[in-house]
């Protein structure tokens, strides 16, 4: 394999569970003798050593790892991240570790939090999310020299730090091309206002199918409502496409209901996020895996502090979920 060795590729070869193997390499008494051999073999096998820093956050205090939970703010997408945090404590509970939960409202409240679980001993490490360019918490968690991996791509030249995000553009791509391919070469795109990372990213994979001078490209704020608004003005102004590809899936579903009012409900339009509530009616979306996320956060965490900075940034690839045609299914 090209990258070094995992705890699951380990476990994969030698048909037992994460935690099996972690039991072998730090309580080796505690496992059968048949199956200690085998994972010792896959071990051998595969070169695999375990991480120092796993075994440093396992000797610690407290052996947990504080996430930050986004306050709830309403509307559909919030799923992806309660997926993720669902996962990561699946995962971290498989390598012997904790997640603990916290909120904040302002970045100087959670840097104020970070210190009291910190200082406090309740927590060995941080994954925080929605991280930005000159986020004030990744530059202090830095001088402290905390171990942290983030949520999100913080959108400039200062992603020294550990982090894992979305390829949006890929997603954005891959619908715009079965949109090209399925409906026709008119494929427009729903996003946010410009300036925004993500966003912006979104669209970037949309453009790179679809060449100036062909597609609109309309705007709204991420709410049902502004988008069913933008996208019943946009239909009744004449504006023809053969598909719409959206930043997300509120913005999809907006999108249907203006389609479905102007005598177009057979318009394709797809979302991004893929949540139930795009599944519920019947829309194509993008599906981020949020499990895959929480995995490749979790081995940041548990990285050597000697890697290249190049591999302490993951991109996970998402899915299109196709619904509603005789190509459903995953693309």
């Amino acid at each position: 394999m090209s990258r070094a060795p995992r705890l699951q590729d380990v476990a994969l070869a030698a048909g037992v569970s994460r935690q099996t193997v972690s039991n072998v390499i730090n309580s080796p008494e505690i496992v059968r003798e048949d199956t200690r051999i085998r994972v010792i073999k896959a071990i051998a096998d595969l070169g695999y050593r375990p991480h120092a820093a796993a075994r440093s956050l396992r000797t610690r205090r407290s052996s947990t790892i504080a996430v930050h939970l986004d306050p709830y703010a309403g509307g559909v997408s919030g799923v992806v991240l309660d997926r993720f945090v669902h996962a990561l404590a699946d995962l971290a509970g498989d390598r012997g570790m904790r997640v603990l939960l916290y909120t904040a409202r302002t970045e100087a409240e959670e840097i104020a939090r970070l210190g009291d679980l910190l200082d406090g001993g309740e927590a060995d490490a941080i994954i925080i999310t929605g991280t930005y360019h000159g986020d004030p918490r990744t530059q202090w968690l830095a001088r402290r020299g905390t171990r942290f991996v983030a949520f999100g791509r913080p959108w400039g030249d200062d992603d020294h730090h550990a982090w894992v995000d979305v390829d949006g553009a890929a997603g954005t791509r891959k619908a715009a091309l079965w949109a090209v391919e399925h409906a026709g070469p008119d494929v427009a795109f729903l996003g946010w206002p410009s300036g925004s990372g993500t966003g912006d990213d979104r669209e970037s994979g949309w453009r790179s199918v679809v060449p100036e001078g062909r597609g609109v490209r309309l705007v709204s704020e991420e709410s049902v409502s502004a988008a069913r608004a933008v996208v019943g003005e946009a239909l009744a102004s004449g504006a023809a496409f053969d598909a719409l590809v959206c930043a997300s899936d509120a913005l999809a579903m907006g999108a249907h209901l203006a389609a479905v009012a102007a005598g177009r409900p057979e318009l394709p339009i797809i979302g991004f996020d893929n949540t139930p509530a795009a599944e519920a009616m019947g829309l194509s979306s993008v599906e981020q895996l949020p499990e895959q996320v929480a995995s490749a956060a979790l081995d940041l965490l548990l990285a050597s502090g000697d890697d290249r900075p190049e591999d302490r940034h993951v991109l996970v690839e998402p899915q299109l979920v196709v619904r509603g045609s005789a190509d459903d299914g995953q693309e």
